[in-house]
């Protein structure tokens, strides 16, 4: 069993690596809203403002969100969008 602790610690690095991507969703006029880690190590995220509609939010979630989250916490095993385009 994980502890609540070891939840909220890895809640907030993964949302201190979410702060590296914000400014440049912020631009646009979007941003990015961490809901939960879950206890099998997978992100869920709200797109906010306009990445909420915008058709490349699947690369980015890919190529900036995914990317800036696993390489500073490698054992979290992927990123799951709750709404958006491309929400799964």
């Amino acid at each position: 069993m994980i502890s609540p602790d070891f939840n909220q610690t890895l809640f907030e690095k993964v949302d201190r690596a979410l702060d590296e991507i914000r400014p440049h969703l912020l631009v646009d006029g979007g941003n990015i809203e961490l809901i939960d880690v879950t206890t099998d190590n997978y992100v869920r995220i709200r797109w906010t403002g306009n990445c909420e509609h915008c058709s490349m939010s699947a690369m980015t979630m890919k190529a900036g969100v995914e990317q800036a989250i696993r390489s500073r916490i490698p054992e979290i095993q992927g990123v799951i969008a709750m709404n958006g385009q491309f929400a799964t």
